[in-house]
C-alpha cells in the first residue's frame, strides 16, 4: 500500500507542469471514517480506533442514517405540535445530530523537502479539527467556509504519517435546517516555494469600462533585492493568449509578505460576462525570482463586467437593467445531503435555466467553490450570503460570533470576489432579534463593522442583509428600523409591500425581495415596481431535507421543484413569469390546501398534479399557466371554453376553469397571441401499467471518481405515457465501475432512505443517481419491480 500511495503521488505531482512550481493534489480517496452517536464523546487518543468504512469524498455522514420518527407523545399531543415543529428533528432533518473521524495516511515525498506544503480544506461540517500524527494543527468553526494548515515543519519524512479529522454536527439549536455532516467538500495538499509563493486567495481582479482589467497579487517574497517580477498573461476562453505582459514592482524588504496592485491591462475588444452570454478570461500571475526563474503561479477566471444599483433602475448589468428572477434554497443537495457534487449543483443550475431563472441567493452560507465556477459557467447572478442570524448558536456553537466574524468575512470574500456571477453580499439574515443584541441599535453597529472590513477586501460590490419582518422603528410605527435603513440595499424577506412605503421615506434606497414566498407566486412578482426594483428570490423553489412542518414530512415541501428535481405544475406559473417564450400548461387542482405557517406567512400551496386519471362523473377545476394572451381549454377536440388573461396581479398569468367534466381521453390548452397560435399542452388518460423506463441525464460520463449519473425512473403504459397513480416499489443493482449514491422519489413524506437500494415511485417516478468510480467501464443500472419485466440500462 505504501509504494502504490508513494508512485500514486508521484505520479500526480510529475503530471504538474514544471513552469508552475506549484503542486496542488487531491485527497478525496481512501479515507476511512467512524460514526459515534449524539451521546457519545469523541475520545482524546485515536490509536487503536477501529474505522468501520473506506469512503471518499464528498461525504455527509448524516445522509444515511436511519429516520426518527417523533415519539408516539409528540405525534399524537396536538396541544405540542408547535413544539414539534420546532424539534431538533424537524429543524435538522429528523436524522441524530451524530459526530465522525477521519483518517487518512499520506507519505511525504522527499520532493517535499524545503518545500512549503499545505492542507487544504474546502470545509467540514458543521465544525472540525484537524490533527496530524496526533498533533492539533488546525480548525474550523464555522463549516461553510474553508481553511488550511500549514505542515511544513510538521511532516515526518520516509513514513506514513497519519491524518485524523473530527466532525460534529453540535447541537439541536445549532441550525434551523438540515447541515450534513462531515467531509462534505474537497482536501488537498499544495506545495509551493517555502519562502517566495503567493498567499492563500492571492489575486483580486476587477474591470473597469469593459475593457480595463485591475489584477492585485498578495504573496511572500525573501529575496534581497529592489524590485520583484510578476508576470500576468490573460487567456480568453479558448485558451488562446490575448496580453502578455511583465512589471517590476517596487519591492520594500519589509513588507516580506505584501499585496501589490499590478498596472492596469486593457483589453482590444473583449467580449462581455452576462447571462446569456457567460464569456470568461483567465488571468495568470507568476512570481519570477532575480535570475528570470518562475517561483510560482497561480490562476483565476474573470468576466468583463460592469454592475451597477439605483433606486430608479434597481439593478443593471453592462449598463441594460436586469431583473433577478431567483430561487433561494439551502446547500444540500437533496438525496445526496450535503455532500457538495459539482454535477449534482450543476444539474441544479441547468433546471433553473431552463424554467427562466437567472439569479440565486446563497441561504443562508457560503456555498462551495465549485457552486460559483458553475455559476459564471452558465450565467447566473449571485446574491452571496454570510450567515444566517448573528448569534452563537447559527454560527457553530463552539466561539462567540464575535470573536470569529473577523476571520469569516475575510476568508469568505477572497475566495468569492473574482466571481463575475457574484453581483451582491449579504452579510446576515433575518436579523429582527438584533434589537437585543449588546450594542442596542437593532445591529447597525454590527453591520457597520462587518461592512467596512467586506470593503477592505472588495470594494466593487455593495452590501444588504435580508430582514424579516424589516420591523418598524421602536419609536414609530411608519418607519423601518434602524438596521434596515443603514444597509446600501433593502433586502425584505416576503414583505414586498413595504416597497412603495420606505421608498417615499427613503428615496434614495434600493429595494430586493429576498425571500418571495411560492403561495404568494405571481402577486409577490407581478405586484412590485418591477422597473425599479432589483427582483427577488422564491423561497425553497426547491423541496428540501430539514425545515419539516412535522412528522411524516422530512423538510421543506412548498417548493416548486421536488426534491428529486421532477418540476411540479406550479413550476410553470414560475416560468409563464420568468420566460420570455410563449407558453402555457395545465394543472389539476386537487383537493385540499395546505396551511403552512411560516415566520408569520402562510406559504401553504394548493395540491396541483397533471393525472388525468379521475372518476368517471366527477368534476374538476384547472388552473392554466400562460404567458399568453389567450387561451382555448378542449376536451376530446371539442371546445370547452375560451379565457383571456388577466392584468389583475393577483390572477396575472394564471387563467381558472372551475367545474369542468371529467371525461377519459385528452385535456388540452391551446394558447394564442393575437390570432396566432403559439404553444399548446394536454394531459392524458393513461392505460395500465406495461414497464419501467430508464432516462439518464446523459449517455457518458467521466470516471474521475466524482462524476454523477442521475437517471429518471418511470412507470409507462403501452404508449409510453408516464403513470401518475403507480407508486410500486422499485430495486436497484449496479455492475461496472460505479455504485449507488443516492435515490429519491419526489415524496417528502416518504419513509425510504435516500442511501437504500430501493425506493417506492412517487406519481409514477423516482430519481437513482449513480457516482463514477475511476476506471473506465461498461456500467450497467438494473430497475425491478413487482409485476413488471426487469429493465436495465449500459453507460459508458
Amino acid at each position: 500500500m505504501r509504494t502504490i500511495l508513494t508512485t500514486f503521488l508521484f505520479a500526480l505531482i510529475m503530471a504538474v507542469p514544471v513552469v508552475a512550481q506549484r503542486d496542488t493534489i487531491s485527497l478525496n480517496d481512501s479515507w476511512q471514517f467512524h460514526r459515534f452517536s449524539e451521546v457519545e464523546k469523541l475520545p482524546t487518543s485515536f490509536a487503536g480506533l477501529k474505522f468501520e468504512e473506506t469512503i471518499c469524498l464528498p461525504h455527509d455522514f448524516q445522509i444515511s442514517q436511519p429516520w426518527i420518527a417523533p415519539s408516539p407523545e409528540e405525534k399524537g399531543d396536538a396541544t405540542n405540535a408547535a413544539a414539534n415543529i420546532k424539534s431538533r428533528l424537524s429543524a435538522r432533518g429528523f436524522k441524530e445530530l451524530t459526530k465522525g473521524i477521519y483518517r487518512r495516511t499520506i507519505i511525504p515525498l522527499a520532493a517535499w523537502r524545503n518545500k512549503r506544503v499545505l492542507l487544504d480544506f474546502g470545509g467540514i461540517m458543521l465544525v472540525g479539527d484537524v490533527y496530524l500524527n496526533g498533533q492539533h494543527i488546525g480548525k474550523t468553526d464555522y463549516g461553510y467556509l474553508g481553511f488550511e494548515c500549514d505542515v511544513t515543519d510538521k511532516l515526518i519524512y520516509d513514513k506514513p504519517n497519519e491524518i485524523i479529522v473530527t466532525a460534529e454536527t453540535q447541537g439541536p439549536r445549532n441550525s434551523r435546517w438540515y447541515t450534513g455532516g462531515g467531509l462534505y467538500r474537497g482536501v488537498r495538499i499544495i506545495v509551493t516555494d517555502k519562502q517566495n509563493h503567493f498567499n492563500r486567495h492571492p489575486l483580486y481582479i476587477t474591470t473597469q469600462e469593459n475593457r480595463k482589467v485591475n489584477i492585485q497579487a498578495d504573496f511572500c517574497y525573501m529575496e534581497n533585492v529592489d524590485t520583484v517580477c510578476v508576470g500576468v498573461r490573460i487567456l480568453d476562453a479558448k485558451g488562446c493568449v490575448v496580453n502578455n505582459d511583465k512589471f517590476n514592482l517596487r519591492y520594500y524588504k519589509n513588507w516580506r509578505s505584501h499585496e501589490y496592485r499590478l498596472p492596469a491591462i486593457t483589453l482590444t475588444a473583449p467580449q462581455l460576462w452576462d447571462t446569456d452570454h457567460p464569456y470568461l478570461y483567465t488571468a495568470e500571475v507568476t512570481l519570477y525570482n532575480s535570475k528570470g526563474d518562475v517561483l510560482d503561479c497561480v490562476s483565476d477566471r474573470f468576466g468583463v463586467r460592469t454592475i451597477e444599483f439605483g433606486p430608479a433602475f434597481g439593478f443593471r448589468l453592462n449598463g441594460k437593467k436586469m431583473l433577478l428572477k431567483g430561487n433561494a434554497n439551502h446547500h444540500t443537495l437533496g438525496a445526496l445531503g450535503a455532500a457538495a457534487y459539482p454535477r449534482a449543483i450543476e444539474k441544479r443550475i441547468r433546471l433553473l435555466k431552463s424554467f427562466g431563472f437567472n439569479h440565486i441567493r446563497c441561504s443562508h452560507n457560503p456555498y462551495s467553490e465549485d457552486f460559483y465556477r458553475l455559476c459564471d459557467e452558465y450565467g447566473i447572478l449571485v446574491v452571496d450570503e454570510l450567515y444566517d442570524k448573528w448569534l452563537k448558536q447559527y454560527s457553530g456553537g463552539r466561539v462567540d460570533w464575535t470573536l470569529q466574524w473577523q476571520n469569516d468575512i475575510t476568508e469568505w470574500v477572497k475566495r468569492d470576489r473574482n466571481h463575475p456571477s457574484v453581483i451582491l453580499w449579504s452579510l446576515g439574515n433575518e436579523l429582527q432579534q438584533e434589537a437585543g443584541m449588546a450594542n442596542n441599535d437593532w445591529g447597525v453597529t454590527n453591520y457597520q463593522l462587518l461592512k467596512t472590513q467586506l470593503h477592505r477586501y472588495d470594494s466593487s460590490r455593495l452590501t444588504t442583509v435580508a430582514m424579516h419582518p424589516r420591523y418598524r422603528s421602536l419609536e414609530t410605527n411608519a418607519v423601518p428600523s434602524p438596521l434596515a435603513i443603514a444597509t446600501e440595499v433593502n433586502a425584505y424577506n416576503y414583505r414586498y409591500m413595504y416597497f412603495p412605503g420606505d421608498s417615499k421615506l427613503y428615496p434614495e434606497k434600493i429595494f430586493y425581495q429576498s425571500e418571495a414566498s411560492t403561495s404568494a407566486m405571481g402577486s409577490n412578482f407581478f405586484e412590485m415596481a418591477l422597473d425599479s426594483v432589483v427582483g427577488l428570490a422564491y423561497w425553497g423553489s426547491i423541496d428540501y431535507i430539514g425545515e419539516s412542518n412535522g412528522w411524516p414530512a422530512k423538510g421543506w415541501s412548498q417548493g416548486s421543484f421536488d426534491i428529486s428535481l421532477q418540476p411540479k405544475p406550479i413550476a410553470y406559473l414560475l416560468k409563464s413569469m420568468f420566460s420570455a417564450d410563449p407558453m402555457v400548461h395545465i394543472a389539476v387542482v386537487e383537493e385540499g390546501k395546505a396551511t403552512r405557517w411560516w415566520n408569520g406567512v402562510n406559504v401553504g400551496t394548493s395540491f396541483l398534479s397533471e393525472n388525468w386519471n379521475r372518476i368517471a362523473g366527477s368534476k374538476v377545476n384547472l388552473h392554466i399557466f400562460t404567458n399568453t394572451e389567450e387561451v382555448t381549454l378542449l376536451l376530446n377536440g371539442k371546445t370547452i371554453a375560451r379565457k383571456s388573461n388577466s392584468l389583475d396581479p393577483k390572477k396575472r398569468n394564471k387563467i381558472t376553469f372551475n367545474d369542468v367534466a371529467y371525461m377519459p381521453g385528452t385535456i388540452e390548452v391551446v394558447a394564442y397571441n393575437g390570432h396566432k397560435v403559439v404553444a399548446r399542452h394536454h394531459l392524458e388518460t393513461t392505460n395500465k401499467a406495461e414497464r419501467l423506463r430508464l432516462v439518464p441525464d446523459k449517455q457518458t460520463w467521466k470516471a474521475d471518481g466524482v462524476d454523477l449519473q442521475h437517471v429518471l425512473v418511470e412507470v409507462v403504459d403501452n404508449k409510453g405515457r408516464r403513470i401518475l397513480n403507480d407508486n410500486r416499489q422499485v430495486i436497484f443493482s449496479v455492475t461496472g465501475n460505479a455504485h449507488l449514491v443516492g435515490v429519491s422519489n419526489g415524496d417528502i413524506c416518504c419513509n425510504d432512505s435516500f442511501a437504500g437500494q430501493k425506493i417506492r415511485l412517487f406519481q409514477g417516478s423516482a430519481m437513482v443517481i449513480l457516482r463514477a468510480e475511476k476506471t473506465v467501464s461498461k456500467v450497467t443500472l438494473q430497475a425491478i419491480a413487482e409485476g413488471l419485466k426487469a429493465v436495465s440500462i449500459r453507460l459508458m
